[in-house]
């Protein structure tokens, strides 16, 4: 399968169809038709337990669109079988002429817990890897013992010879060390100061060259919160304060490390009354005078800082920082087509062409 021929404007850039939280999936349409005309390299499509499918929003973007990138990024491993994860991805990829890249991550290690999964592990990643590329060079799988599981037989076609990048989402040096070792493309995470992006760069390519690849052709996403100042305040409220305070519910204590920020800082925000017991992400049902508060009594205006914000000149100059500081390309995250429109232009002006340019269409893809 061949990508499409005519590239995207900005192939270095992407944005996540649905950013956020949605009550109707078919949304993804038409930000699909639109990240296409603005000229976006890429859309990457998150999976929640609700109405956000990857493999339905993946065919969906394929269908409405005929040169966009398409990421999953990310589902979880242990939340299908490895044939049916498999299968979802082979359709995905030949659907879209190869357009199509399987992302995965670990997930949350709680919600697990209570749906009565097992906990993803690097070991388990590493593993089902490994089966999902046999399977997609036709391969049949035999009596396989692995920390992935047990599997008897698995096999797909054996006249299959699918090339379909894997994507790995990562914070931890762990989980750095382990996509620079297997995954075609790596996913960071979103609000990364600028060093921490360099640093965990610089941790990818080094355990790509220690497990004898070429570290440069290990594709790195980094993932920037955008938000421009032309958003109503409630939105940018949510967006900015709320997305990180949800992330700081969830696993604050490897963003937290991962960007070498003060841990009495996440203690005094977990301790804080109106984060105790809050019955839900504060992205979603957060007030303004909920976000108002985090902001003022909590949240440091530093750690706010690792986004992009102001305006959409200023959120430009933050898409050159991510590059500068070492990654291929720039998810921008938390906003639509439509809201990222004024970014795009603003970025064009500024933007150095250069190897950009010649990236593929395929988001877990190298020239």
């Amino acid at each position: 399968m061949t990508p499409a021929a005519d590239p995207q404007a900005f192939p270095e850039l992407a944005c996540y169809g649905l950013a956020g939280h949605t009550d109707d999936p078919a949304d993804v349409l038409a930000e699909a038709r639109l990240a296409e005309e603005l000229g976006l390299g890429s859309v990457f499509l998150s999976e929640r337990f609700n109405v956000k499918d990857a493999g339905v929003l993946a065919g969906a973007v394929a269908a409405v669109t005929s040169r966009i990138g398409i990421a999953t990024a990310a589902t979880n491993h242990n939340t299908r079988h490895p044939l049916v994860t498999a299968t979802m991805a082979t359709t995905a990829h030949r659907l879209s002429g190869g357009r199509y890249a399987l992302g995965l991550g670990r997930g949350f290690a709680a919600l697990f817990d209570v749906m009565g999964l097992p906990r993803v592990t690097g070991a388990q990643l590493e593993d089902v890897i490994g089966i999902y590329r046999s399977l997609w060079r036709g391969e049949a799988v035999l009596g396989h013992e692995g920390p992935a599981g047990s599997y008897p037989y698995l096999n797909q076609d054996s006249s299959f010879d699918e090339d379909i990048p894997v994507l790995m989402m990562a914070i931890g040096p762990r989980s750095l060390e382990l996509a620079g070792r297997v995954a075609d493309g790596v996913v960071l995470h979103t609000f990364l100061t600028d060093e921490a992006l360099a640093r965990a760069v610089a941790t990818i390519r080094g355990s790509a060259e220690r497990a004898g690849r070429d570290p440069v052709a290990v594709r790195v996403w980094s993932v920037l919160a955008t938000v421009e100042d032309a958003l109503p305040e409630e939105l940018r409220l949510r967006k900015l304060v709320g997305r990180l305070a949800t992330y700081l519910q969830g696993y604050g204590d490897v963003l937290v490390a991962a960007n070498r920020w003060d841990p009495d800082v996440l203690a005094r925000f977990r301790a804080h009354p109106l984060v105790v017991g809050y019955p839900g992400a504060f992205d979603a049902i957060g007030t303004v005078e909920e976000l108002t508060r985090l902001k003022d009594e909590v949240l440091p205006a530093e750690w706010l800082a690792a986004s992009a914000t102001g305006t959409a000149a200023a959120c430009a100059d933050r898409i050159n920082d991510q590059l500068a500081a070492g990654a291929d390309s720039v998810v921008l995250h938390g906003a639509t087509p439509t809201e990222l429109a004024p970014v795009l232009a603003a970025y064009r002006a500024v933007r150095d062409a250069g190897s950009a340019d010649r990236l593929p269409t395929n988001p877990g893809r190298m020239p």
